[in-house]
């Protein structure tokens, strides 16, 4: 199973566009098929994000967080100093942490590929990969 870390704009963008590549992940990570890897830090991130859109105002992120899923261990978001904005630090450092692909559209953290020795993908990029790795399990 692909493990993820979503950057909060995700949500955001699902919570506008239904039909979007953020919105096909989070039904991806509803269905079972991906796994959003998350942590206290994060998750109250996104949930704080969310709660200031007053469309978005009042929407349940629960089903999201599996309990399984989330990362106890340590994570190091001053690794991650080359990132100018310190909130996005901890979804750097997170996906560093648990080994998940790191998905944003976040210019800084787009940015930051090159250095951070992390796979940051944008949410087209991702749907692109799962699609590939989809057909790639089907049998000929």
């Amino acid at each position: 199973m692909l493990l993820v870390v979503v950057d909060t704009n995700l949500f955001v963008a699902a919570g506008f566009n239904p039909n979007s590549h953020s919105a096909r992940i989070l039904n991806a990570i509803r269905a079972g098929t991906v796994r959003l890897v998350w942590d206290e830090a994060t998750r109250r991130e996104t949930e704080y994000i969310v709660g200031k859109i007053p469309p978005l105002r009042g929407t349940d992120l629960s089903a999201f967080f599996y309990p399984d899923a989330r990362h106890d261990g340590p994570t190091d978001p001053h690794q991650f100093g080359h990132i100018p904005d310190p909130a996005d630090r901890k979804f750097a450092a997170l996906a560093a942490a648990s080994g998940a692909v790191l998905i944003t559209s976040d210019r800084h953290l787009l940015d930051s590929r090159p250095h951070s020795g992390l796979v940051v993908l944008t949410p087209g990029e991702f749907v692109e990969r799962m699609g590939r790795e989809r057909n790639d399990h089907q049998p000929d």
